[in-house]
């Protein structure tokens, strides 16, 4: 992730806030210093100005209020948490009950108060995210929660359609709207492309732009001329040696054959 995260650094220096996505496995501890630690590394080596912390329990707003008080900005999220599917059974919509709504409102306000700056909710019933946006005094980023969020974001393979294919559109989030099907136009340049080479069209003269001078290009049909002559008349030579050497061999050694007298 840090590798990822440099090299959006490089290409991105003057963004006002870059924000790390912690990888799963490296704050869930109870040893809170072990996400302070991999959270020093998001921002010093690779470039951050904030880290991302994935759920909003009291042990995980523990990790937040930690980090915070460590000197690192942390965005929260709840809703749906990628990282733990596992636990949530698949990538499903949270929140779309009214115990487990209150829940998520209950998971936002422990990582306000534990000091993030800002929470993204994610795959829940409009409303849901309408009232948590409400009773929360930092803003919050919505990605599948509707329209009463302070902002949006979404997956620019997904909003690009990046990933467009004929088997491949039933996989799109059922939130994410495209503004472009940029993977069909690649599938079928590559398509193109495959069927070009094949054939011989590609590159042909209008792709092969590189060219020597008249005066060069017939030198150097010389010269592969010369070279080639005389490569032909020193094989020729080894292959009267070799013809020689083999007469040689055969009469002055016995005949066996391997297979009996025959």
């Amino acid at each position: 992730m840090i590798y990822h995260c440099q090299a959006v650094k490089r290409g991105a220096p003057s963004r006002p806030l870059l924000i790390g996505d912690m990888p799963f496995g490296s704050y869930e501890y109870r040893n809170v210093d072990i996400a302070l630690q991999n959270a020093y590394r998001m921002v010093k080596e690779g470039g951050m100005d904030a880290v991302k912390f994935e759920g909003g329990t009291e042990a995980r707003s523990r990790i937040v209020q930690h980090v915070v008080q460590g000197g690192i900005a942390v965005l929260g999220h709840v809703g749906l948490t990628p990282q733990a599917i596992n636990v949530l059974g698949g990538f499903r919509a949270q929140g779309r009950t009214a115990s487990r709504a209150r829940s998520l409102l209950d998971e936002a306000l422990r990582l306000q108060d534990a000091g993030a700056f800002a929470i993204v909710l994610e795959c829940m019933p409009a409303n849901v995210a309408d009232v948590i946006t409400r009773e929360l005094e930092i803003p919050t980023i919505g990605i599948g929660a509707g329209g009463g969020t302070s902002g949006q974001v979404l997956v620019f393979h997904d909003l690009l359609g990046m990933s467009s294919h004929p088997h491949h559109e039933e996989f799109v989030p059922k939130f994410c709207k495209k503004y472009a099907s940029v993977g069909i136009h690649i599938n079928d340049g590559l398509a193109q492309f495959k069927k070009e080479v094949e054939e011989g069209s590609f590159p042909g003269r209008e792709y092969s732009p590189y060219v020597m001078t008249k005066e060069e290009e017939s030198s150097f049909n010389d010269l592969m001329a010369r070279e080639n002559k005389k490569e032909k008349s020193s094989r020729s030579g080894r292959d009267d040696e070799i013809v020689a050497s083999n007469s040689e061999t055969q009469e002055g050694s016995e005949q066996i054959n391997i297979y009996g007298n025959k």
